[in-house]
């Protein structure tokens, strides 16, 4: 027999679509709007930094990070990301949501600023200064993944949860939109500003000295944005559910979201109380009775998540790679550095504006109505249909009359990774772990999916090489070539969706309902 569910759950279960929820959105969105614009804004700039610091006098074509520079600079913030993650998601269920998101806000912001202050004049000392900032940046920003993700769960209705939390996650779409556009604004302004020769005309004229203040205000407008929302995110209260369930307050609980939803709720501590002393389903994360109840959903958060990102992050930092080799971004020689980064810049763009964006709201608009398992079943079956049809016929989409139809497949995938695993693997977390381990669940959930995006990063890094040497870029060995790893990531992608089965569907379902917390010991047992 279930529980009867404490009055400020169910109030906050039932409730309308109101302004508090869209507050909410705004606030823990505009984390996730940072979030996305400071990890992507990078890999507009790391070909500047090549330029600028590692020039080769008399070389034939501009300067380009060596291989394990390129290497750290992409991918420190995702070590920081993961380790933000498991630490401030355990934090989370410690302390509470609301004291742990105000630290990770700050992390973001003093890093941001200190990441383009990266300071020194040879090479090495900046790019090590970069590198360290960088890792702190990737820290407080892994902090966000499964503080906004359990908020936002915790104070949405269970109509309307998951386009609310797939909300909080679409902002990454206007995050990387935001540092694509900006980045155009300024390679714009310094374009008119100082004009340069291309490369192959006149090498070291081809660099401005004013380029270095380029990527510094690039990285370090992410800073912008969480300091905004950082006031917003003080105001707002204690989750019900945090406050009720794990801290066993539920008079502030209901008073909290008294004011919050502008109704009068009882508060009801005996009922509280009653729970505590009658119930043993205070098991941990490392205890038999998680692992036989929850195991196997957490196997399929984290297997989901791992595949996904491996094939999202492979595709997303290589984004410029694939236009170079595809003739959308001229040879690096016949431009000069800024125009370099325009025209980056504004490939990235197009394809967030025409695919990303588009792909996460239409999540949104359907995941309360198809369900979050259909819409990452759906995700990730397109996602290997279009990869093979990439793979497969490689040759013919290198042919330059065929480019158009090269980019619309590969926007394509994009737009099935959004409208699927990627919205969806940030959702379910968030839903399906009992209160006092959600936001722990959420972060080893998140953190499983970095690591496959570090796989993704620096595995296509070396894989995607040229399998002649003398063609692969300088500094790197011969890999299986761009084709064979398409085919890898549609295998990737096909095993992502078998994962998918192990994750169970969420909606319209309250979380207490979906974690068990609402069951008497008797049926747990039974259960179990």
């Amino acid at each position: 027999m279930a529980k009867e569910q404490l009055q400020v759950l169910n109030a906050l279960d039932v409730a309308k679509t109101q302004w508090y929820h869209f507050t909410a959105i705004i606030i823990a969105g505009m984390g996730f709007f940072t979030d996305a614009y400071d990890l992507f804004c990078i890999s507009l700039v790391t070909k500047l930094l090549g330029r600028i610091y590692y020039h080769v006098d008399g070389a034939p074509k501009p300067g380009s990070l060596p291989p394990n520079v390129s290497a750290a600079v992409n991918g420190v913030a995702f070590c920081g990301t993961l380790a933000g993650q498991l630490f401030f998601g355990w934090l989370g269920d410690k302390l509470g949501r609301k004291k742990v998101y105000g630290m990770t806000l700050m992390l973001m912001v003093i890093c941001s600023i200190a990441s383009g202050l990266s300071f020194g004049k040879n090479p090495k000392a900046v790019m090590t200064t970069l590198c360290f900032f960088r890792f702190w940046l990737g820290f407080g920003i892994g902090g966000d993944y499964p503080l906004s993700a359990t908020i936002m769960s915790e104070y949405a209705n269970k109509k309307t949860r998951g386009a609310f939390i797939a909300a909080v996650f679409a902002m990454q779409g206007f995050g990387i939109l935001a540092g694509g556009m900006f980045a155009i604004i300024v390679s714009s302004a310094f374009k008119a500003k100082y004009d340069a020769p291309a490369y192959e005309v006149d090498p070291i004229a081809s660099t401005i000295p004013q380029a270095d203040y380029v990527w510094r205000i690039i990285l370090m407008v992410g800073a912008i944005p969480a300091a905004l929302t950082y006031y917003w995110r003080m105001k707002m209260p204690e989750t019900a559910r945090y406050t009720a369930l794990v801290a066993k307050n539920a008079k502030q609980a209901a008073s909290d979201m008294s004011k919050v939803m502008q109704v009068d709720i009882e508060a009801e501590a005996q009922k509280v109380e009653h729970d505590i002393k009658s119930s043993d389903a205070a098991f941990g994360l490392f205890s038999k009775q998680f692992l036989r109840r929850h195991g196997l959903h957490l196997l399929g958060t984290t297997t989901t998540w791992f595949l996904l990102d491996i094939a999202f992050y492979s595709q997303n930092l290589f984004q410029k790679d694939i236009f170079s080799a595809i003739g959308w971004i001229p040879a690096a020689k016949t431009m000069n550095a800024i125009e370099e980064v325009f025209r980056i810049a504004r490939a990235q763009t197009l394809i967030a504006l025409c695919s990303t964006v588009p792909g996460y709201w239409f999540t949104v608009a359907f995941i309360d109505k198809m369900g979050r398992f259909s819409i990452q079943l759906m995700g990730f079956f397109f996602m290997t249909v279009f990869m093979f049809a990439l793979a497969i016929p490689y040759d013919h989409w290198t042919n330059k009359d065929h480019r158009i139809g090269f980019v619309v497949i590969y926007s394509l995938t994009f737009f099935f990774a959004n409208f699927g695993p990627n919205a969806t693997t940030f959702v379910v977390p968030a839903e399906i772990f009992p209160a006092r381990l959600r936001s722990t669940c959420h972060g080893i959930s998140a953190a499983s999916g970095k690591l496959g995006a570090m796989v993704g990063a620096f595995g296509f890094l070396y894989l995607a090489q040229n399998q002649d040497k003398a063609k692969a870029d300088a500094g790197y060995p011969a890999g299986i070539g761009v084709k064979n790893s398409l085919i890898v990531l549609g295998v990737v992608n096909l095993l992502g969706m078998l994962f998918t089965f192990l994750v169970p569907e969420a909606k319209g379902k309250s979380l207490e309902e979906m974690s068990g917390e609402n069951e008497d010991d008797g049926e747990q047992q039974q259960q179990s």
